[in-house]
C-alpha cells in the first residue's frame, strides 16, 4: 500500500479561498476530496468502512481554531497532549478489523471521539474508554449531539479493558502500549481481531494486528506508526 502525499496543499488553499471570499467552507466537498485521495487512492476498499469515512464530519471533533485543517493528511491535536489520527490511518485500523453489522467494538483511547463515530456508522455496539476525564466528556456530550446512540463512553484506564461487555468481535487500540495488554487479548471473541500500535514513545512503534483462533494468538506486524503514548492510572 503506497502512501500517497499530494492534495493537502489544494485542500488548504480551498478553504482559505472559501474564507477569503467570505463563503462557507463547503466541509462535504472538502470530505469527499479526502476519502478519494486520501482513503480510496490509498488502497483502503472496505466498503462500509470507505462510506463511514465520507458520513462522519471530522471537523466537528477538531478544535475550532483547527477546522481549517480538519481534511488534511494529518493528525492533529486536540487538547491535553493527545491528537486525532489522521484519516488515513482511522480508516486502515478500521478496514483491519474488518467489522460487520452485528459487531461490538471496543475502542481504547476515545480521544476526540472521530474513531468512535466511524465505527459507530458501520457495528452495531461501540463501547469506548478516555483515560483523560476532560476529552472523555467532550466527546461524550459530542457523539451523544451527533446521535451516536450505539456509543458508550467511559472515564477510566483502558488497560482492562470493558469485562462486563466482553467479549467483543474486535478491539481498536488508538494509543501505544509498550505490549499488548493481556486483558484485551482475554477479551477478545474466538475469531476477533485486535489492532494496536506497540512500542516506546522515543523508539519505532508498530501497529499490530492480533488474531484469537481458539486457544491460539496470532500477530502480524502491519505498518511503523507514531501514536501518543498509552496512559495508565497511577
Amino acid at each position: 500500500m503506497k502512501p500517497i502525499i499530494f492534495k493537502s496543499f489544494a485542500i488548504t488553499a480551498l478553504i482559505l479561498f472559501s474564507a477569503g471570499t467570505g463563503f462557507a467552507q463547503d466541509y462535504k466537498e472538502l470530505r469527499e476530496n479526502m476519502v478519494e485521495t486520501q482513503i480510496v487512492a490509498r488502497g483502503i476498499s472496505h466498503e462500509a468502512t470507505i462510506e463511514a469515512m465520507r458520513n462522519v464530519e471530522r471537523h466537528l471533533f477538531v478544535p475550532e481554531a483547527r477546522r481549517h485543517r480538519a481534511y488534511e493528511d494529518s493528525p492533529l491535536p486536540i487538547g491535553q497532549g493527545q491528537t486525532i489520527s489522521q484519516p488515513f490511518i482511522v480508516a486502515y485500523m478500521t478496514e483491519l478489523i474488518d467489522p460487520g453489522a452485528d459487531y461490538r467494538v471496543l475502542e481504547i483511547g476515545t480521544g476526540s471521539g472521530y474513531q468512535a463515530a466511524v465505527l459507530a456508522e458501520i457495528v452495531d455496539e461501540v463501547y469506548t474508554i478516555e483515560i483523560v476525564p476532560e476529552l472523555g466528556e467532550t466527546a461524550r456530550d459530542l457523539l451523544k449531539d451527533l446521535n451516536y446512540d450505539n456509543v458508550e463512553v467511559k472515564i477510566g484506564d483502558g488497560f482492562h479493558g470493558w469485562e462486563e461487555h466482553a467479549p467483543f468481535d474486535a478491539i481498536v487500540v488508538t494509543a501505544a502500549p509498550e505490549d499488548i495488554p493481556s486483558p484485551l487479548v482475554e477479551q477478545l471473541k474466538d475469531g476477533g481481531k485486535m489492532i494496536v500500535p506497540v512500542g516506546s514513545a522515543y523508539m519505532t512503534q508498530n501497529l499490530m494486528l492480533v488474531e484469537k483462533r481458539g486457544d491460539e494468538i496470532y500477530t502480524e506486524r502491519v505498518m511503523p506508526v507514531n501514536f501518543v503514548p498509552f496512559t495508565r492510572e497511577e
